[in-house]
């Protein structure tokens, strides 16, 4: 950790505990506040990072429930809030600062839609402050910040949701089901990608024309992050820069991994490695725009052992097919966010022979003796396989996975359960590893995970 970071995080502490009240402080197994909400009541929510992602999430939670309320939003660039009041109506509370958010106490929720670095700062202080938490993949920056959340949100008793929401889908679901049924036998490879070409794609965000140290906070912006002057491409496009963002990895690699630990009940990897480059977008960012990684999963008592590749490339100017391949003994499952086929193919239990084999090879009367021996010891009904069964699902068009995943959360809420489908530990080992695709790539070495402790080896 840089003395920048160390000294940031002694601040953001000492700051956040100004906002802790005497029922917030009440031990994890006692104190239920969420309990407090009737099934009658709205859940009033605030929104903090009203970019791309927070719009969307802000409007997605609102069509999910009409229990769930949309109240206050923070943002560091002034016409963002202006937009947030044009768009929801001037009676949202707004502000640059989230901790004044943090200390009403007629909010009950709140989503943290900032940029990576602020993830795990504005988290912890929203779960000190009695809020409950939905926070956008991946969980947090760097891997040695995911067990202080989890500690976190564990001792404040809320319910706490990560935003990887495909994993809401219906066809994510019927994949885990026809896997755990042993459709296709035990798995031994998954491969995954999220192909882009596009300028958008490729994270280059549009600029305001008005975009200064006087419309948007800078200095917060930076965090602990290093000390550089202002530039408005860090504060747009932020997901170009390690010192904010987390990359192909953490942006999208994340979505990969979560939906595969999903489908597998896995919890991760014990060997990751990752190649890649900055082949095309060569515009002042400092992330691959080309990465490939490859992450060894160890057998578990619920499933076998298996490889996992992920690829995303920013630059492919050929056909985008992006999807998921689950791959066994027995057939295979490729899936995407809205269809799913599954493919059951099992081989004859008897061995092949003739073809491309050495038995063409053999003398005709050795040819002969090698069949009567074979026929001898197999059965002809060994001798074949089954047909091939494909079966085929598309998501029906009600589906609406982001909504889902909202509902799931606020659902917890009112009932006053820590159980959504995808929790900080949950969240953390799907974001663990694809930050370690990254230490992998800069750092030019396999990575070695603690899927268990949750915890890098040396």
């Amino acid at each position: 950790m840089n003395p920048n970071r160390r000294n940031f995080l002694k601040n953001v502490t000492a700051g956040s505990a100004l906002l802790v009240t005497d029922s917030i402080a009440k031990p994890f197994n006692i104190i239920r506040d969420l309990k407090k909400i009737s099934p009658n009541d709205k859940i009033r929510f605030a929104t903090f990072g009203m970019g791309i992602q927070g719009n969307q999430d802000t409007e997605t939670a609102i069509r999910s429930s009409p229990d769930f309320e949309f109240v206050a939003a923070a943002d560091l660039y002034d016409g963002r809030l202006t937009h947030v009041r044009e768009k929801y109506g001037k009676d949202i509370f707004t502000t640059r600062d989230y901790r004044e958010i943090l200390e009403r106490k007629d909010i009950d929720a709140v989503l943290v839609v900032t940029p990576d670095h602020w993830h795990d700062h504005i988290t912890k202080a929203s779960l000190k402050a009695g809020k409950h938490v939905y926070c956008e993949k991946p969980m947090v920056h760097h891997i040695d910040e995911g067990l202080s959340v989890i500690e976190a949100w564990k001792k404040s008793g809320k319910t706490m949701q990560i935003g990887s929401q495909r994993i809401s889908s219906a066809s994510f679901k019927e994949a885990k089901k026809y896997l755990q049924a042993g459709e296709i036998g035990e798995i031994n490879y998954i491969e995954s990608n999220n192909d882009r070409f596009s300028s958008l794609g490729a994270w280059n965000y549009s600029i305001p024309t008005d975009a200064s140290v006087s419309t948007l906070d800078w200095d917060t912006f930076l965090g602990d992050a290093p000390k550089v002057p202002f530039d408005s491409r860090r504060f747009f496009r932020w997901r170009n820069y390690r010192d904010y963002g987390t990359g192909v990895a953490g942006d999208l690699f994340v979505h990969l991994i979560t939906g595969a630990h999903f489908v597998t009940n896995a919890i991760g990897p014990e060997r990751i490695f990752s190649s890649g480059e900055l082949s095309y977008w060569n515009d002042g960012r400092d992330v691959p725009d080309v990465l490939v990684s490859i992450l060894d999963y160890p057998k578990t008592d619920v499933h076998a052992n298996f490889q996992m590749v992920l690829r995303v490339n920013f630059a492919n100017a050929g056909a985008i097919n992006n999807n998921t391949r689950i791959i066994g003994t027995e057939g295979q499952i490729e899936f995407s966010q809205n269809d799913l086929v599954l493919t059951k193919k099992k081989l004859p239990k008897a061995p092949e022979y003739g073809g491309y084999d050495s038995y063409d090879t053999f003398s005709k009367s050795e040819q002969v003796e090698f069949k009567k021996q074979y026929e001898a010891q197999y059965a002809e009904a060994t001798r074949r396989a089954d047909p091939v069964k494909e079966i085929k699902f598309v998501a029906p068009n009600e589906d609406d996975e982001h909504a889902s995943h909202f509902r799931d959360f606020f659902e917890n809420v009112k009932k006053g359960s820590l159980g959504t489908i995808e929790d900080p530990v949950f969240g953390f080992r799907a974001a663990a590893p694809a930050l370690a695709c990254n230490a992998s790539y800069f750092e030019k070495k396999i990575i070695k995970w603690d899927p268990v402790e949750m915890k890098v080896k040396k």
